[in-house]
């Protein structure tokens, strides 16, 4: 894989000690394999540099290290650089261009992770394809997913996250992509960026590892990317018709949505496995990814219904009388209006239980309530957990609609157990620290 001589060179580091050749990349000393290199990374409580001893008793064969250089004989190789994390994305960088493989990025600030399982549905119809797994979207987990890189693979859907400026960047040169997905401008990382202006340049840092004549792929629906205007080729879908990629005709049933597919002066019949019409946003971008990958309509098309989601995202499972829309995996006011919508598309009566909708900062409380209106339309009562919610139980009281609020997990999920019917229909959403997947495990 490496020698930690190319290590070196690749982190801008110094190596002390003999040089060896290295197998694999790590960062956990208890998953470690025989004749890895360590990556001794700095999180917010642990310090990587701690553990390079045990690192080596664990089979390592060398370590990277931004602690300061120890004097006296190294048994092992260390790399010393300025800091571990920027150099673990570098040599991720460098390890990337051994291999002719075709990436796409994918970021945004709702729909990152089913965006990606779309588009890997598709690539995967022509390619063997690599893709992110897990969350493993910011500069710790990005560089695990290109190790993985070997000459098998001939393409790869990357996803990017953020919270702050300067996070993207980072992480598209460290992956190169030859292609890029943003899916849309939202709420999300408000407390930290302030503006959706700011989480805007956040989003189009993702060109920055990108070569010129490498296209943008963006929603064109979205008010905030309407104004993206680029010296680049920039492909746009959505539902307008004004979009490069555009569907209509949507057709609503039990286990997915029919739709028709417009390009390139073209129609074809369409259809995705999954309810919700964002998830034929997600078909539309595949569709675009894989255009520009080389296939054709014929290949991509029938790929779409190939997608299975990940994790705990929309999934739509039969609980003995029930019907559970899971969609425990995180939360902004956008997902919470994509699933709300999702619910109101099914027969029977609807029950909302969402959770609190995290790192809205000052604007939590009007976002919170802003909520009303979709659970209005798509539910026939709501129970609401956690303090921010209080604001969006508010406004439904001012509305008269049925709602139960409690801050206390227990005394909510009692009172969801109480009120089901057979036949019901129950939609679970809120940010991943309020976990409310532990609600409906709770009901018998």
């Amino acid at each position: 894989m490496f020698t930690a001589k190319e290590i070196a060179k690749a982190t801008n580091g110094v190596l002390v000690g003999a040089d060896t050749e290295v197998s694999s990349v790590s960062t956990d000393t208890r998953t470690i394999e025989s004749g890895a290199l360590f990556i001794a990374v700095k999180g917010e409580n642990f310090d990587g540099n701690d553990f390079i001893g045990k690192a080596f008793e664990n089979g390592a064969a060398a370590a990277i290290s931004d602690a300061e250089k120890r004097a006296g004989n190294v048994e092992k190789p260390v790399i010393y650089v300025e800091n571990s994390r920027t150099a673990q994305l570098k040599l991720a960088r460098y390890y990337r261009d051994k291999f002719k493989v075709k990436l796409c990025a994918v970021t945004g600030s709702v729909g990152k992770t089913s965006t990606k399982d779309m588009i890997f549905a598709v690539l995967s119809a022509k390619f063997p394809t690599l893709k992110t797994e897990g969350n493993f979207n910011n500069d710790i987990g990005l560089p695990k997913t290109l190790f993985r890189l070997n000459d098998s693979f001939k393409a790869g859907v990357i996803e990017m996250g953020m919270s702050d400026l300067g996070e993207i960047s980072e992480l598209s040169k460290a992956t190169h992509p030859d292609c890029a997905v943003i899916t849309n401008i939202g709420w999300c990382h408000i407390e930290n960026l302030k503006t959706r202006g700011n989480i805007l340049k956040a989003k189009l840092e993702v060109l920055d590892g990108m070569d010129k004549n490498s296209p943008l792929i963006i929603y064109g629906d979205d008010e905030m990317l309407k104004t993206v205007s680029l010296d680049r080729k920039t492909v746009r879908y959505g539902f307008d018709g004004k979009n490069d990629v555009y569907a209509d005709n949507i057709v609503h049933e039990n286990n997915g949505e029919k739709f028709t597919l417009h390009y390139n002066s073209m129609s074809f019949p369409a259809e995705v496995p999954v309810l919700g019409e964002h998830h034929i946003l997600n078909a539309l971008a595949a569709f675009c990814v894989g255009i520009e990958f080389g296939m054709t309509p014929e290949e991509i098309i029938p790929a779409f219904m190939d997608y299975e989601a990940s994790g705990m995202r929309q999934k739509i499972e039969k609980h003995k009388d029930y019907t559970f829309i899971l969609d425990c995996y995180n939360a902004s006011p956008t997902s919470m209006q994509s699933s709300l919508s999702v619910l109101g598309t099914m027969s029977g009566r609807k029950i909302a239980v969402l959770g609190d909708m995290l790192e809205l900062g000052e604007m939590s409380g009007k976002l919170h309530a802003g909520l009303a209106d979709y659970v209005e339309k798509n539910a026939d009562i709501a129970f609401l957990f956690g303090t921010e919610m209080k604001a969006l139980r508010d406004e439904l009281f001012r509305r008269e609609f049925p709602v139960f609020h409690s801050e206390n997990k227990a005394e909510l999920t009692d009172r969801l157990v109480q009120n089901l019917k057979s036949g019901d229909n129950v939609l679970f959403k809120g940010s991943r620290g309020m976990k409310m997947e532990e609600i409906a495990q709770k009901v018998e």
